[in-house]
């Protein structure tokens, strides 16, 4: 077969496809008539029911007169100077947040024009292949970093990315254009990162600087224009991020079976009789476990307050503190509650009596001391739980016994005026608590530990002076409740509070039980690298 012959053979067969195709497309056509007219006929039914359901029903049209007067002409002139109204202040309000965001702008560029960038982030998007995309820009946050001694800025860069071919379609589950989302912060807009919102409450409540102070540091570490109304704006908002651990810790305080219990004074601004009045605060430790609360209601000093606590958390068990009455009366109807008193305050009340009756006030003291030299024997020879309560039923017990019926015999002796009578009435009304501590031998003598716990609080006041309302004394205490368990646990406050901080905007609607992971003797199993050694903790590092 010559070339002549294959490119008639070639010929026919186009003429074939093509006259395939034109049946084709004729047939396609003629169809898509056929549908055009379908869809008409559709749309006509579609308008002539609605006309049915929400029309007229009358065939006459309507006729338009112009004197007819309008119904509800003022209604909706009314309704309508609303809208308006409505209107221009959305305006107007956006145009206030415009002029404030810029202002707050400014504000920011300038706290951090003269900080060193000694560090730089850059987030990619995750999961994208990045083949596929070209960079288009990059989104720019700064953030101002602390360390001891120094201020820095820290750059967060998430590059942009687009498809190099926009008319591809992106694949599934991207998008045509692609950024890494900002990680949480721990204050909306806030330039503080969060080393510098840690560095913040720990001056504050580990150190006892107050807030025009601490402005004062950071200027000379090159931070401009940072006033005190922003620095207590990013304080409240941290607090409130650790809230619900605060609360976590509360429950895991009564949780436990043995708690020690004390209060203590904090002044606290009363701005309608403007000076500063005298409230409590109250702390709450678990022996045991080492995990401390402090807690602010409205500055009440009534036992209902302890109560409370004890209720809302359904304490069982323990609970050891000082001789204030309003112990007693809160729990004497609670059977689950078993309360006991401190021998140190009872000695306290004989040391006093020295001067007016030396015989009567040294013989008491030689009978607690007796104890406390049978605990130091416990302590030296590292007994048990069990062997010590087997120790102080053997040793203590006839002491306290003798004690007891020494007291009832002097009571009378002395007038309930007197130094004497008032130690030995003090000592023997709370003298059955005392002897629960024959019970258990993981009951302490005396609340020590407590008060230990509530003497920083005793030099904060010497320092910041008092708190500025009962929001700033509920503030005070939360951060008070994580730094003191920091400081029984032996974890480094600065490196818990600055993880933790990074780890609550993702933890906020957490479990309880995932809460608990984040207090301090917890976080420290998974951190050894912040736990103090005795060498540092004595010298202050």
């Amino acid at each position: 077969m010559d070339e002549k012959d294959i490119l008639l053979k070639t010929i026919e067969g186009l003429n074939a496809s093509v006259a395939s195709l034109s049946a084709v497309n004729k047939k396609q056509a003629e169809q898509n008539e056929k549908l055009q007219e379908r869809i008409k006929e559709l749309t006509a039914q579609v308008a002539w029911l609605n006309r049915q359901l929400f029309g007229r029903k009358a065939e006459k049209l309507p006729v338009y007169d112009p004197n007819m007067p309008d119904l509800f002409a003022d209604e909706f002139a009314g309704l309508q100077r609303k809208a308006e109204e409505k209107r221009d202040e959305a305006m107007e309000k956006m145009e206030k947040e415009s002029a404030e965001e810029k202002r707050q702008k400014r504000q920011n560029r300038k706290m951090m024009e003269d900080l060193p960038v000694l560090e730089t982030e850059v987030i990619e998007p995750d999961g994208v292949d990045l083949s596929l995309y070209r960079r288009i820009g990059e989104e720019v946050t700064r953030v101002v970093k602390h360390k001891p001694g120094m201020l820095y800025v820290k750059e967060i860069i998430r590059p942009k990315y687009a498809l190099k071919d926009s008319t591809q379609l992106p694949p599934e589950g991207q998008k045509g254009v692609e950024i890494a989302p900002m990680p949480l912060m721990p204050v909306d807009k806030c330039i503080a990162d969060t080393s510098l919102l840690a560095e913040i409450l720990l001056q504050k409540y580990e150190y006892h600087v107050p807030f025009y102070r601490q402005i004062q540091q950071y200027r000379h570490l090159g931070m401009k224009g940072l006033t005190e109304s922003t620095l207590d704006g990013w304080f409240k908002k941290t607090v409130e991020l650790l809230k619900p651990l605060y609360e976590a810790l509360k429950q895991e305080v009564f949780s436990c079976d043995y708690v020690q219990a004390d209060e203590t004074t904090v002044p606290v601004i009363n701005k309608e009789k403007h000076r500063a009045d005298k409230e409590y605060l109250w702390m709450a430790r678990s022996v045991m476990e080492k995990l401390v609360i402090f807690h602010y209601d409205g500055g009440s000093r009534a036992g209902a307050v302890i109560e409370s606590l004890a209720n809302q958390h359904h304490f069982k068990g323990y609970l050891q503190c000082d001789g204030f009455a309003g112990y007693e009366t809160a729990f004497k109807t609670n059977p689950g509650v078993h309360l006991v008193n401190c021998l140190i305050h009872i000695r306290r009340h004989f040391e006093q009596a020295l001067d007016e009756n030396r015989e009567m006030a040294e013989h008491a003291l030689t009978q607690i001391q007796h104890i406390y030299r049978i605990e130091h024997s416990c302590d030296k020879a590292g007994l048990s739980y069990d062997e010590r309560k087997a120790k102080r039923l053997e040793l203590a017990k006839p002491i306290m016994e003798a004690m007891k019926a020494w007291m009832e015999a002097e009571g009378v002796k002395y007038s309930p005026r007197s130094q004497a009578g008032k130690a030995i009435t003090y000592a023997y009304t709370r003298w059955g608590n005392m002897m629960r501590c024959l019970e258990d031998g993981c009951l302490l003598w005396d609340n020590n530990l407590a008060e230990n716990v509530i003497r920083p609080i005793t030099l904060g006041r010497k320092n910041y002076l008092f708190c500025g309302n009962h929001e700033a004394a509920i503030n005070m205490s939360v951060i008070c409740s994580l730094l003191a368990t920091c400081k029984a646990h032996d974890v480094n406050p600065r490196d818990y509070l600055n993880d933790i901080i990074a780890q609550m905007p993702y933890h906020k609607k957490a479990a309880h039980e995932e809460l608990i992971k984040l207090l301090p003797h917890q976080w420290k199993l998974q951190h050894q690298e912040s736990v103090l050694t005795k060498q540092t903790t004595e010298s202050g590092n």
